[in-house]
């Protein structure tokens, strides 16, 4: 198994890919943190649904696609923090995301939640993602 630098981005790329191949769903190994962007993805509306298969040697994550009207529900996916740069936002910094059709990712002491849940909390963290 190869080592990945950016685990979160690889799971990004991957559910990116498998949306504009138009495919039912998506798998990923399995982490705690991709589990939680996972569920705030379905929690959002912009999946049908996760599940963690641990049948195998390594934990999985599979993700069924959401699409509407036979469009995908996520027409963009952007990694903000890198590990080369990290991004932090305090509360009152935390962008929009198209004019609040989108939302954007924040890993919180609170733990991951949406940049919406992060204002109403009124706690800052680092900017992880962008969905729209």
């Amino acid at each position: 198994m190869s080592h990945l630098s950016d685990p979160i981005a690889d799971f990004l790329t991957r559910l990116r890919n498998s949306y504009n191949a138009a495919k039912t769903e998506t798998v990923a190994p399995y982490s705690k943190i991709k589990a939680e962007i996972a569920r705030i993805l379905k929690q959002e509306g912009y999946i049908a649904g996760y599940e963690i298969i641990s049948t195998g040697k390594f934990p999985e994550i599979r993700i069924t696609n959401k699409f509407v009207n036979r469009a995908p529900a996520i027409t963009g996916l952007k990694r903000v923090s890198k590990p080369g740069l990290r991004r932090y936002v305090g509360s009152q910094e935390i962008p929009r995301v198209l004019g609040g059709l989108g939302i954007s990712i924040l890993s919180t002491p609170r733990g991951i939640i949406t940049g919406r849940e992060a204002k109403k909390q009124n706690v800052g963290g680092e900017l992880l993602a962008y969905v729209w």
